[in-house]
């Protein structure tokens, strides 16, 4: 194995573990203080309809990803999810932001003390974690079909 294939190797693998204790975190942090969780999506002006679906949805979605990440098979697959889910949070944050005067944050745990600012940063830093490690797995040398 050459070292830009290990190097290569190491990032996808730091960037999925990255993702994973994100997401554990994040659902187990909602699941934890559902109700919280379910009122707060309940408050958004975009969501309330939704919100009772949504609140199982989200963090099932982020345990599914965790399980996906953690398979080296599923891995691309699971890195273009988290890139979906993580641009999905954040478009939500900035229309809110910009379109309502009531802003609920239903992020759960210390994620939820971050200002609006600080979160879309976060979020964007996430965002471009998962294209790397796509960009990575995606430059991956194909193995060609021996000529005989």
């Amino acid at each position: 194995m050459k070292w830009n294939e290990k190097y290569r190797n190491l990032t996808v693998e730091t960037i999925s573990l990255l993702f994973v204790m994100l997401f554990v975190y994040a659902a187990t942090s909602k699941l934890w203080d559902f109700q919280q969780f379910k009122v707060q999506l309940g408050q958004s002006p975009i969501l309330t309809a939704y919100a009772g679906w949504l609140a199982w949805l989200v963090p099932l979605t982020e345990y599914l990803l965790v399980i996906l990440l953690l398979q080296r098979s599923r891995r691309l697959s699971a890195l273009y999810a988290a890139f979906g889910l993580m641009v999905m949070f954040t478009t939500y944050i900035i229309l809110v932001l910009n379109f309502s005067d009531y802003i609920p944050c239903s992020c759960g745990g210390v994620l939820e003390n971050l200002g609006w600012t600080e979160h879309i940063v976060f979020n964007l830093f996430f965002i471009a974690l998962a294209l790397i490690g796509i960009i990575l797995l995606e430059a991956r040398p194909t193995l060609k079909p021996s000529v005989s």
